[in-house]
């Protein structure tokens, strides 16, 4: 009676600790689901609910296991073992989601590290600490939410700027340097620029400029196109936002 009575405590503590990593889980997915991000809140919830799982399990085989004696050397489990290895094995689920596009820029480390929290989150809540899971959550949202508006707004100047790459066809060659100094005059970084040979077009030779700039993140991209296209020696443009 007494085995089944504390047969029946373990099991509600375990589903109280599984509830608890799959609903902070939840907060974190909702947070990458809004923002379309691939990481949402199904892989979140699976990530955090199963490292629970497995952190519970590591830890109570590690109470259940009793030491053995071999010629006088006594083996026991470290309760925190298989643990460890979710941390490993979850780096190979981040690393899935790590994007490098071909204009140079990387996406998907916000996520990756998401992942990888969801996982610290089950395995805190397994091992009991439910105050510091919370509260790991809420840091993590206020970093993630609040702290960066504040600093597009309030911040240094390099801080409330936003990247694009611009692609500009040009027919002359002196038309680069005018391209340039306009994009100067308006307030807009030059932050790589590269230049490929001519190349023929329609039936005209055409430069074409791949330009990586930075501008304030209250011009919009309609007016951005505008005043790139509204140079005189531009032919085409092509804008695409770096985020």
């Amino acid at each position: 009676m007494e085995f089944f009575s504390t047969f029946e405590i373990s099991s509600f503590e375990t589903f109280v600790k599984l509830t608890i990593a799959a609903v902070l889980s939840l907060v974190i997915g909702l947070e990458r689901e809004l923002k379309r991000k691939p990481v949402g809140l199904k892989t979140s919830m699976v990530i955090a609910t199963f490292s629970c799982l497995l952190t519970i399990i590591s830890i109570e085989s590690a109470y259940i296991a009793e030491p053995s004696s071999n010629e006088g050397v006594n083996i026991t489990m470290d309760p925190l073992r298989l643990a460890a290895q979710i941390v490993s094995g979850i780096g190979f689920l981040g690393a899935g989601v790590i994007l490098k596009r071909g204009n140079d820029s990387i996406s998907g480390l916000t996520t990756a590290a998401m992942i990888w929290g969801s996982g610290g989150i089950g395995i805190a809540v397994a091992a009991g600490f439910y105050v510091e899971a919370v509260t790991a959550v809420l840091l993590v949202l206020v970093g993630i939410e609040v702290i960066p508006p504040l600093l597009f707004h309030f911040g240094p100047k390099r801080l409330r700027q936003v990247e694009a790459k611009l692609t500009v066809y040009v027919t002359e060659e002196q038309a680069i340097s005018e391209v340039m100094e306009e994009l100067k005059q308006g307030g807009i970084t030059i932050e790589n620029l590269s230049i490929l040979h001519p190349e023929q077009k329609n039936g005209m030779w055409y430069y074409k400029l791949s330009i990586r700039i930075s501008y304030a993140q209250e011009k919009e991209t309609i007016e951005l196109y505008k005043e790139v296209s509204s140079i005189s020696s531009v032919k085409q443009v092509e804008i695409e936002m770096i985020t």
